[in-house]
């Protein structure tokens, strides 16, 4: 019976029940993995994103007068 839940976690993750309420979940090794190893960095996403040398043309902004404000 235990046999059958570690194969079956090879497809997707088994979710274990004590009197109907949710307690432990069985998942593949490879899932356990990817779902603890480190994750990339903001910086690394950003320097590895194909945006990475992308230029963002602004039109130029209008050069108005300050508005006179009260205090």
């Amino acid at each position: 019976m235990f046999s059958e839940v570690i194969k079956a976690a090879f497809i997707k993750p088994q979710i274990i029940t004590v009197r109907g309420k949710d307690t432990a979940v069985i998942l593949s090794y490879e899932e356990y993995k990817n779902l603890t190893s480190p994750k990339t960095s903001f910086f690394d996403f950003i320097q590895k994103s194909p945006l990475r040398d992308f230029t963002l043309e602004l039109p130029e902004r209008a050069i108005e007068p300050m508005r006179q404000v009260e205090l």
